[in-house]
């Protein structure tokens, strides 16, 4: 059961976090419009980190539930 609970919880975390940084982006987007690449290549950069965090909190769920 805590290892369904880890997952919910990383996937909740994981999409709030996603939506806040894509939120984020097109507002500074919006404000700087000259600035638009490297907020753009920030906000990707940041977005791939949350997703590498996200996958390794699923693997390691799934490893605790299976051990």
């Amino acid at each position: 059961m805590g290892a369904g609970i880890g997952m919910g919880l990383a996937l909740i975390g994981a999409g709030l976090g996603l939506g806040r940084i894509g939120g984020q982006v097109a507002e500074g987007i919006a404000r700087q419009p000259e600035a638009e690449g490297a907020i753009r290549g920030a906000g990707l950069l940041f977005a791939v980190l949350l997703e590498g965090a996200t996958i390794i909190a699923l693997v390691f769920a799934l490893l605790f539930k299976l051990i």
